[in-house]
């Protein structure tokens, strides 16, 4: 019985025309665009018996193999003697320099629908047009050709016939991976308390099609226990792909580290880490650029035999791996592990590859979205970083710059920027003598002036100019297709707020509440797990992260015993009225905490000024102590220096100090004597602020206690999470040291966790 392939005609066609293997020396069109107004405006035009977006499917026998092949034609044109089929592609660029021969994918993809066409209907012939709209001027420029039945036929069994090696590669994968699968165990001696249910709760959901919004302690192996049984889940047919999405490096190499673990266990499956473009790019180390990179030119040409030999060579993916690979087959490391992780069955990333509008998976089909799971680790970071993904700003002086730059140059551009710059001047007159405006719309005509400008800056941008100008250009685009996109989500959960200073007016997008948005980006998957140690208040987050009524809660106490941590209270003010008031005290409690207990501590502070202050102090007060200061914008191998700093066996303890909320303040793992005594100066509150007041004054609007949405919960999770570094397992014992009068108040109290409640005030 032949295997079955489903595949979608785009991916098909520029899987083979990319690689130039029908088609030597094939470029991918990036400055053509599927621009749904354009494709309107071609059909509107469409006769009266003629079809738009005509869905079609066709099996395909090859070889061993059955490609099922689905797709939907932009139109279907009947004449008086013949049928054709239209394939609409918009473009800002000059049709001038499109000729018939351009893109050989566009033809290879209507070739694809005519046979589809002629096979299902028994047509003996069919044309296809190619239609290239301009969006600025509405200009159209068409390619009419014809072929025979038996020609189309010929043509598309030499592209699955091209496209096989891979789909043969992908499916002796697959029968592996689903032989370990059914023969892996559970990849540690035992279950730790609260590790079997939490791993129940996953793979029911994943069963099921649900969400679930897990509260899970530290220590008890959050990672393994939502991977191991996403891994069963694929072998039992419930998913295709993993997502573990993470905010921080170091929850990635976590996830590695688990996979890893299931691999020595005997589990076979493609694993990809993605990696940021500014962190993997080689430009650095081979002198290359953006124009001319030995890593980016003929790209296409080499990445097919890069995914074939990585893929048959690799199961763990890392980012040390695709840039071995990268080097060897002179492939773009960050385009090459995006290629890996559309075959992968496991993807671990940034939360914005599936969340953030701008960046996330554009080319990965939903019926794979439909078979995949999203493991949310850290969940509480989404909110803030979603509120992020989801607003967008820009700048009058950018518009201001171009003007000057393309006056003489691109008269067009020219006039596109100023009208845009004149828009802001009118927001200016708008605030009268504010600094600072706020409303719940958008700025009138601004996203139209904005669409006219993305239109002429794109057609200047593929003239392939550098240097400063065009590099300005280029910033200020992406700015602005960010906002554009950002601009069609906008309702009454966001605000829109101008800022006022000198010549510069400063316009952004404010995202209040994510969670309808985070809640329809997931709602494309088949399940979601939204899991952290400081889930806390749950229904503040189930809220936040767009939870429905039906999605499953689920809250696992520690597992640790009431002997292994030592809690303690300072009630002093750390308010910023009082700091200097409460400041001596403070010091003077440290300094005997590290006489009683000799052993490394690392001591949190909600902010750098604060920090050093404190640090200063200690310090002079401690002339023959090892103390260590986090800095500003440490580089990872800076910040892999500090953490490895404290070891067990050190001759004398080491100090710390960290900003809460910062870079040491979660994902860090300094088990046993590593790290044996943690203090938390203040309850983390973020500063008073304008957008802060914002939040506070939606969420008190919409009926919930706006203060506590916008600053209690936020600054109580970045204590939760400091202090959450001290116990990581049964053999860790260790002294927490809360300092601040408001852990003794119900407020905050009750958002500590149980077993931080039995504290001693001190």
């Amino acid at each position: 019985m032949p295997h079955t392939i489903q595949i979608s005609v785009r991916p098909l066609v520029e899987y083979v025309f990319r690689s130039g293997s029908i088609t030597s020396g094939f470029r991918t069109a990036t400055s053509l665009t599927e621009g749904t107004r354009a494709h309107q405006q071609v059909q509107r035009d469409y006769g009266e018996n003629d079809q738009k977006e005509v869905q079609l499917e066709v099996e395909i026998p090859y070889e061993d193999l059955l490609f099922v092949v689905e797709g939907r034609c932009d139109g279907l044109i009947w004449e008086e003697e013949r049928i054709m089929i239209d394939e609409i592609k918009s473009t800002s660029g000059d049709l001038g320099e499109i000729t018939e021969h351009t893109y050989p994918v566009h033809w290879a993809q209507a070739k694809m629908y005519a046979y589809m066409y002629a096979k299902l209907h028994e047509m003996p012939r069919m044309a296809v047009r190619l239609t290239y709209f301009q969006v600025p001027s509405g200009e159209r420029k068409q390619f009419v050709q014809e072929w025979s039945l038996p020609q189309l036929e010929s043509f598309v069994l030499e592209v699955v016939g091209a496209y096989a090696p891979y789909a043969n590669l992908l499916r002796e994968h697959a029968e592996r991976r689903d032989r370990s699968i059914r023969e892996l165990k559970f990849p540690f001696p035992a279950y730790r308390e609260g590790q079997r249910k939490l791993a129940g709760a996953v793979y029911k959901s994943i069963g099921e099609g649900r969400r679930l919004f897990a509260k899970a302690p530290t220590g008890i192996g959050k990672t393994i226990s939502t991977l191991f049984p996403s891994v069963k889940a694929i072998g039992e047919g419930l998913l295709s792909r993993i997502f573990y999405l993470t905010a921080k490096t170091i929850t990635r190499t976590t996830a590695e580290e688990a996979m890893a673990r299931m691999e020595r266990q005997g589990l076979c499956m493609h694993a990809v880490t993605l990696t940021a473009k500014d962190k993997i790019c080689f430009s650095e180390a081979e002198g290359c650029s953006q124009m001319g990179c030995a890593f980016s030119e003929g790209y296409y040409d080499r990445i097919n035999d890069a995914i074939l030999d990585l893929l048959s060579n690799e199961t763990l993916i890392t980012r040390p791996v695709i840039e071995d690979y990268a080097r060897k087959h002179m492939v773009c490391p960050f385009e090459f592990s995006l290629d890996a992780a559309y075959a992968a069955d496991a993807v671990i990333c940034d939360y914005n590859y599936v969340f953030d509008p701008r960046v996330s998976f554009k080319r990965m089909p939903e019926e794979v979205k439909k078979r995949s799971v999203l493991l949310v680790d850290e969940a509480h970071n989404l909110v803030d970083r979603a509120r992020g993904m989801f607003s967008a700003e820009l700048n009058k002086s950018a518009f201001l710059e171009l003007q000057k730059a393309y006056k003489e140059s691109n008269p067009t551009l020219y006039n596109t920027a100023k009208r845009v710059n004149n828009r802001f001047k009118i927001l200016r007159k708008a605030g009268e003598e504010e600094e600072r405006i706020v409303g719940s719309q958008q700025p009138e005509m601004m996203v139209e002036l904005l669409e006219d400008f993305a239109l002429q800056a794109e057609a200047e941008l593929m003239t392939g100019k550098s240097g400063d100008e065009a590099d300005a250009l280029l910033e200020c685009y992406f700015a602005v297709q960010g906002y554009l996109r950002i601009s069609k989500l906008y309702d009454d959960r966001f605000v829109t707020y101008a800022e006022m200073s000198q010549s510069e007016v400063f316009l952004k997008l404010f995202c209040l509440d994510p969670s309808y948005l985070l809640q329809q980006a997931a709602k494309n998957y088949r399940s979601s797990v939204f899991f952290s140690a400081t889930l806390m208040p749950l229904g503040y987050y189930r809220d936040m992260l767009g939870a429905e009524e039906e999605d499953y809660s689920l809250s696992i106490p520690s597992p640790f015993s009431a002997e292994q941590l030592d809690v303690r209270v300072l009630p002093l003010s750390t308010r910023f009225k009082d700091r200097e008031r409460s400041r001596e005290a403070i010091v003077r409690m440290l300094c005997a905490l590290v006489q009683e207990q000799p052993v490394n501590t690392l001591i949190f502070l909600p902010s750098y000024p604060y920090m050093q202050d404190i640090h200063e102090d200690f310090a002079r007060m401690n002339p023959g102590a090892r103390t260590l200061l986090q800095g500003h914008g440490m580089s990872e191998e800076e910040r892999e220096a500090f953490l490895n700093a404290f070891q067990a066996d050190a001759a004398d303890p080491l100090i710390g100090f960290a900003v809460m909320g910062g870079i040491f303040s979660e994902g860090i793992d300094l088990k046993g004597e590593r790290l044996s005594s943690v203090v938390v100066i203040g309850v983390g509150l973020p500063q008073l602020s304008f957008e802060n007041d914002i939040i506070k004054d939606y969420f008190d609007r919409t009926g919930k206690r706006g203060y506590d949405y916008a600053y209690v919960y936020p600054g109580m999770n970045k204590v939760l999470q400091a202090g959450g570094r001290l116990i990581r397992s049964e053999q860790d014992s260790g002294t927490l040291t809360l300092v601040d009068d408001r852990f003794l108040n119900r407020q905050y109290g009750m958002l500590l966790p149980e077993e931080w409640r039995n504290f001693r005030r001190i």
